[in-house]
């Protein structure tokens, strides 16, 4: 299986820091935080990553390189050179479709620090695989700056219905449901709640360790959090 990491854009609550060095490329706990999960999806025996790049997208690229040091193979989905290229997750995705095969791939932010297992990720693939659904997402309790939600959660299918739970930016793909679409600058979501409208998509509540890294404030209580109790990968 590969992985999609999505680390196009600039990041715009996390300004002035990502006008000079790409979100994903500032640090918490020792490590970038695209890092955490490559590490993570490493880990979980997920080597072959396809990052997307637009803003600082050279920085970027070169930082990481062919991911030999990560024990991973790096391909760049390269959507241009400014912040403004960038094609935002659906379109990013589309873009990266050659890059990704057509098995079943997970999509990841690169601005997210989780204890997720990604070997968790497996069994719904292999649903995925053999056409029983279109989608899977990982989903997290609703925090503060998020308090309605985005889908719900029956058994293992997700559901437009209450109770409300957070799309954790973590999510299996079929690359079927992106063939023949069109390109350009689109959004994942409201576009995925057609999947979850026809349950197309299953779901999983993940309730340990979630940061959804945003502004400024939140790469400093991350970084102090991470200090005092350190995140550490599945081993390979």
């Amino acid at each position: 299986m590969k992985a999609l990491i999505f680390a196009a854009g600039r990041g715009e609550r996390m300004r002035p820091l990502s006008d000079r060095i790409p979100k994903p490329l500032l640090a918490a706990g020792g490590r970038m935080l695209i890092e955490w999960q490559i590490a993570a999806l490493v880990g979980a025996g997920i080597r072959e990553l396809v990052i997307n790049t637009a803003h600082h997208a050279r920085l970027i690229e070169d930082t990481l390189g062919d991911g030999s040091r990560y024990n991973a193979r790096i391909r760049y989905s390269r959507e241009g050179e400014r912040a403004e290229d960038a094609l935002e997750t659906l379109g990013g995705i589309v873009h990266a479709l050659e890059l990704l095969g057509q098995a079943p791939f997970v999509a990841v932010s690169g601005d997210i620090v989780t204890a997720f297992d990604y070997r968790n990720l497996q069994m719904p693939a292999a649903r995925i695989a053999a056409s029983e659904r279109d989608a899977h997402f990982v989903l997290v309790d609703n925090p503060p700056y998020h308090s309605q939600g985005d889908m719900g959660l029956q058994g293992s299918v997700a559901t437009m219905q209450a109770p409300w739970l957070t799309y954790a930016n973590i999510a299996v793909f079929a690359p079927r449901l992106f063939a023949g679409a069109s390109g350009g600058r689109k959004r994942l979501f409201p576009w995925a709640f057609e999947l979850v409208e026809r349950r197309r998509a299953s779901a999983e509540r993940f309730a340990g360790r979630w940061y959804n890294v945003g502004t400024p404030d939140d790469l400093a209580a991350l970084d102090l959090e991470l200090q005092r109790n350190p995140l550490s990968a599945p081993a390979a």
